[in-house]
């Protein structure tokens, strides 16, 4: 027979929700790392950007703090998850980490910095966190917000 074998049909909606599917992962709103050569910000999906304006600013008092000098990766991140539950325990919105700069480290490298920047993505309580003023430590620590213990 030379009648032609038709076409394999095209599954329309399946075409339309793979579209939707990249329309949506490219414009939904997502958490936000921002990183200026070295100063280090981050907001959190759906926080307004004046909370990282004045936490910057050093609008928020800082109800505790957490000295990591000194500390290797692994006693730093067990310090900085145990520190960031006993504040939240205690109701405090607002802390400095303390990571140093990496001036007495391996290649005077800021190994801590770094680490800690991606362990506060990782943690859902905190809202925010941007590089402390020079007057609170600058490039060497961190001013953090952390939710509401009422939310």
């Amino acid at each position: 027979s030379l009648t032609p074998k038709p076409p394999r049909p095209i599954a329309k909606q399946r075409e339309l929700d793979e579209q939707q599917v990249l329309v949506d992962a490219l414009s939904d709103p997502t958490d936000i790392l921002i990183e200026t050569g070295e100063e280090l910000q981050f907001l959190r999906n759906g926080i307004s950007t004046d909370v990282l304006r004045k936490l910057r600013r050093g609008k928020w008092v800082i109800q505790g703090q957490l000295d990591l000098h000194g500390m290797i990766s692994a006693e730093a991140r067990i310090a900085l998850v145990n520190f960031l539950h006993q504040t939240e325990k205690a109701g405090a919105r607002c802390v400095r980490i303390i990571h140093g700069k990496g001036l007495s480290s391996f290649n005077r490298e800021p190994v801590l910095k770094h680490k800690v920047k991606h362990w506060l993505t990782q943690r859902d309580e905190v809202l925010a966190f941007a590089e402390a003023r020079p007057t609170d430590g600058g490039s060497g620590a961190v001013i953090v917000l952390l939710k509401s213990p009422h939310r």
